[in-house]
């Protein structure tokens, strides 16, 4: 099985001229994150969190991370079918943790 860290990605501008979801709204999402979790399972390792750049030169388009496993990028990529940041209209890059051999 291999580890992928997903990065999730979204036009800063666009996010921040989008309005405050309502309580309402803000619960259908968090229940569509939720519903994709549940559909991972066991090969979702890390939820994750959202994030904020504060580093200069930090790129302000990654706004959160997951970790998943799976048997390869295809299987990965399957996962990834109607999750619900890219039904949001962001993207997710995909990069494969490769441990360090000592």
């Amino acid at each position: 099985m291999t580890n992928y860290l997903l990065l999730y990605r979204a036009d800063p501008e666009a996010m921040a001229a989008m309005p405050q979801p309502t309580p309402e709204e803000g619960a259908a999402m968090m229940e569509a994150w939720n519903a994709w979790a549940a559909r991972a399972g066991d090969a979702l390792l890390d939820f994750g969190n959202p994030t904020i750049a504060v580093s200069p030169g930090a790129d302000r388009s990654v706004g959160g991370y997951s970790q998943i496993q799976a048997e390869d990028f295809a299987a990965a990529e399957r996962l990834l079918e109607g999750h619900p940041h890219s039904m949001m209209g962001g993207t997710i890059d995909v990069y494969e943790i490769t441990p360090i051999s000592m």
